[in-house]
């Protein structure tokens, strides 16, 4: 194995500042795609009273851009050479980790001059691939950060040295276990529709793995999965409607780990357990969902901080 890529080089790199931008229109897309009803009108509504952004669609901004049509996820996902890192194959890359800490309210309109900001945070190899981590800045035209998310991704196969790598710097709360000795306080069902991954693709991830089901097949998928986003967001939802009383600006942080997939179709069971407090007059809570098809744990080791407000009634 050529020990000419240097590890130590990745983290503290940081990519070029990418233009964002988004609307009324991209907000209510987002919403349907990550399961919103008409019972939710304060998504899917513009003209409802209480209209407003959920507070986790800032993670579509890394492929949506500022675009307002379709893009290329070929072009979209390649961020150029990274220093110390091999090339890497895309056709060979998971979604291994998704968090958004929400700084400030977003704006129902974006308006030109926003700014997704993104650096190497970690990185780690072992014998099954590298592991990417980079924190992503959602910024103003003044330069105040709106969102801070991290996300990592899991490349298959890719090797450097061949020798075990650790380097992190910063990452996100880690969640702690789902209690094993109780019921979770609060569970969530909803079945996602056929049409699911149709919907939430007009979001900005346009990957073929989540409309063609010749490449979901040749991936070992047997057919379309569902967006890994998409299946974040209909978690969001269940955790807002469920331990914040449907106060979506009480979500302030909301993450997960992503261990199996979901087809479109399939329903889903959040569990959701009080775990203590949290930072800055936040509850804690712990959560997994569950894809009931297959009985496996599609998102793991989730972590959500709810801000205690009258509306909440935590």
């Amino acid at each position: 194995m050529s020990k000419s890529y240097d590890l130590s080089k990745v983290v503290g790199f940081q990519l070029p500042d990418r233009p964002v931008s988004w609307n009324k229109r991209d907000l209510l897309t987002y919403a349907v795609g990550v399961g919103a009803k008409s019972d939710e009108l304060q998504y899917v509504y513009e003209l409802d009273k209480g209209f407003t952004p959920l507070p986790t669609y800032p993670v579509v901004l890394s492929f949506k851009g500022a675009d307002q049509d379709v893009n290329l996820f070929a072009e979209r996902a390649r961020s150029g050479p990274i220093p110390g890192m091999p090339p890497l194959d895309l056709n060979k890359v998971v979604h291994g980790t998704q968090s958004i800490e929400i700084l400030k309210d977003l704006p129902l309109v974006s308006g030109p001059g926003w700014t997704w900001k993104s650096k190497y945070t970690g990185v780690q190899e072992n014998k099954s691939g590298i592991i990417l981590t980079a924190e992503n800045l959602l910024v103003d035209p003044n330069g105040v950060p709106y969102a801070k998310l991290y996300s990592s991704a899991f490349h298959l196969g890719a090797k450097a040295t061949g020798e075990k790598y650790s380097k992190v710097v910063a990452g996100p709360p880690q969640a702690k276990p789902v209690p094993k000795d109780r019921k979770p306080d609060w569970v969530v069902q909803e079945t996602t529709t056929a049409e699911q991954a149709l919907i939430f693709r007009l979001s900005g991830d346009y990957n073929p793995l989540h409309i063609d089901p010749r490449i979901g097949k040749a991936a070992g998928f047997g057919g379309v999965i569902l967006h890994g986003l998409s299946t974040y967001g209909f978690a969001a939802r269940a955790v807002i409607k469920a331990a914040a009383n449907n106060d979506s600006k009480a979500l302030k942080f909301f993450g997960v780990r992503f261990t199996a997939p979901v087809k479109p179709g399939d329903p889903l069971e959040t569990r959701i357990w009080v775990v203590g407090p949290g930072p800055k007059n936040t509850v804690e809570v712990a959560f997994q969902t569950v894809n009931v098809t297959t009985g496996k744990v599609a998102l793991g080791g989730g972590i959500a901080y709810i801000q205690k407000t009258e509306k909440s009634k935590l």
